[in-house]
């Protein structure tokens, strides 16, 4: 591990510092900010570690050392290039990683969207190295030997579902990369409690293209402002989106490896977070996915669903998502 440059964040006064931890020849980027027991924030697509900010500034300032991780694929980390990189067994060795250059302890997890699972199969692997696990807009479920992928076929098969279009090698990717900054934007709406509900999830032909009738609103909602996408737009724009699409490849390559926490309980005290209006509840045609979030959770401490948020939580509504996460930590 290396320690160089600090940067800062877009507001006054607010310095991160970037270390460096290698794993396997992989590079992974780590934002850090503040002293005392380690919080390891772990991004979902397409976000980066800066998804985390308001957390960082938060829980730096109530004595924490907090540390955002780029994912493999994101940002500076390295990008590689097969799928067979981006399984839950490389992301989560990946976070385990990191945890041990930053701390001597158990470390606590926050995860977002893809994040969420990572930490999940983190704390199923590492449990020694983990105090407590914060799942934020997708709940824990205990990892099966079938494939997700399966699972999606089978519950959209007449129309278009965004996890099975990503599977052609190439076609989101180069559909994304025509204008990243509207992309971002479409995406970003879509999901998030400002868009009319489950607009993420409409009616469309299998046959469509993500972006087909997603709306670029203008002007965009406050929660996201301009230098915020700023930030994202540039990111995506240098690396493009080949690795954060080759996750949703490898659920077919989860389903073959870890035998040994399939079906496992997740042990350490943990929490949910989600907004009423995220579209991931409605991932199940006419269930709710966040209806018992903790049902396989060994010390579940609650879930916080806040009203009015959709998928981006921790951006959308910050200092509800904060209050949630501080409660948990005083829980444990």
């Amino acid at each position: 591990m290396q320690a160089n440059n600090e940067v800062l964040v877009n507001r006054p006064g607010v310095k991160m510092q970037t270390q460096w931890v290698q794993r396997d020849g992989v590079s992974l980027e780590v934002k850090v900010t503040g002293q005392g027991p380690l919080i390891l924030c772990v991004h979902g697509w397409p976000e980066l570690w800066y998804s985390w900010r308001h957390q960082m500034t938060y829980f730096a300032a109530r004595g924490y050392q907090v540390a955002a991780i780029n994912v493999r694929g994101y940002g500076g980390s390295s990008h590689p290039i097969t799928v067979d990189q981006y399984t839950q067994t490389e992301l989560s060795a990946d976070i385990q990683a990191v945890a041990t250059a930053l701390s001597d302890d158990p470390v606590i997890l926050f995860g977002h969207d893809w994040g969420a699972p990572q930490v999940y199969t983190t704390a199923l692997r590492f449990p020694e190295q983990v105090r407590g696990v914060a799942g934020l807009s997708v709940p824990f479920i205990p990892p099966s030997e079938g494939s997700t992928l399966d699972l999606w076929a089978a519950l959209y098969p007449d129309r278009f579902f965004y996890q099975t279009y990503f599977q052609q090698p190439g076609v989101v990717e180069t559909e994304l990369g025509q204008d990243v900054g509207a992309s971002l934007r479409k995406i970003y709406y879509a999901l998030s409690g400002d868009a009319p509900l489950n607009e993420w999830l409409k009616d469309k032909p299998k046959d469509a293209g993500l972006l087909d009738d997603l709306t670029d609103p203008d002007p965009y909602p406050g929660w996201m402002t301009a230098a915020d996408l700023a930030v994202y737009i540039a990111a995506f724009e240098r690396a493009g989106f080949v690795g954060p699409t080759h996750r949703y490849r490898a659920q077919a390559l989860d389903a073959q490896q870890l035998p040994e926490i399939r079906g496992k309980a997740l042990q350490p005290p943990s929490t949910f977070i989600g907004g009423s209006r995220d579209p991931v509840r409605s991932f199940f045609p006419g269930g709710d996915l966040y209806a018992d979030p903790g049902e396989h959770c060994a010390e579940f401490r609650g879930a916080t669903i806040i009203e009015g948020a959709g998928h981006w939580v921790q951006q959308e509504a910050p200092e509800q998502t904060n209050v949630a996460l501080n409660a948990f930590l005083d829980s444990i």
